[in-house]
């Protein structure tokens, strides 16, 4: 199994997220588990829709999640579910961010994700960092649009503990949604740690469409 490694001592980590709990969702534990390991990381934090008390919960999550190594939230207020008519409004946001940051990894939505939202803040990831590490997480949801991730990232016991605690914690305004549990959370986690034989039982899964291998020093 290919282990993927980051390459610079101090990393930045660009996680976008097209609604106030996608982040958390979706690489959450892998956040926790990347930022426990290298000291020097910092992350910028994107959230595409996030209005009324969602503002506020976006900005727990990322800080329960990722605490001083923040170096900055970004908020937007683009309608929940209608983000292909702002297309032209949410490239130039992403244009900002191509000037604004250059990061190591980027944790985004995945393409195939059934929800049109997510799926057009994965496209415009990939059209913007084309020479960037992309991971795509994914998010379990009604639409039963979970499919085959090839990326994996074991996780420890007590950092999934953490994620699913933190979820419930920080998403006040979700508990009432059904999917919204730690049942939910937990059991996805177990499903991926059994695929890619997680020592602690746990991990969570991406979709890596472009990885370039290198070995030894270039010519």
């Amino acid at each position: 199994m290919q282990t993927l490694s980051l390459s610079t001592s101090s990393p930045t980590i660009l996680c976008l997220g097209a609604h106030s709990d996608d982040i958390e969702i979706g690489c959450g534990a892998s956040l926790l588990h990347l930022l426990g390991r290298i000291p020097q990381s910092s992350v910028h934090w994107v959230v595409f829709s996030a209005e009324g008390e969602r503002v506020e919960e976006a900005r727990h999550g990322a800080k329960l999640f990722a605490g001083e190594r923040v170096a900055s939230i970004d908020l937007h207020s683009f309608r929940d579910g209608f983000f292909p008519d702002a297309f032209g409004e949410i490239k130039e946001r992403f244009r900002d961010l191509q000037r604004a940051v250059d990061p190591d990894l980027v944790f985004t939505t995945w393409r195939g994700d059934a929800h049109q939202d997510h799926r057009l803040i994965s496209e415009l990831t990939s059209q913007t960092f084309r020479n960037h590490l992309i991971l795509e997480y994914e998010i379990s949801k009604y639409d039963g649009d979970l499919g085959a991730p090839n990326v994996y990232v074991p996780v420890q016991t007590d950092e999934a503990d953490r994620k699913v605690e933190n979820l419930i914690s920080a998403f006040g305004s979700q508990h009432d949604k059904y999917w919204f549990s730690g049942e939910t959370f937990r059991a996805l986690m177990r499903v991926r740690g059994v695929e890619c034989r997680a020592s602690s039982g746990y991990a969570e899964a991406f979709y890596g469409h472009k990885l370039v291998l290198g070995a030894g020093s270039p010519t």
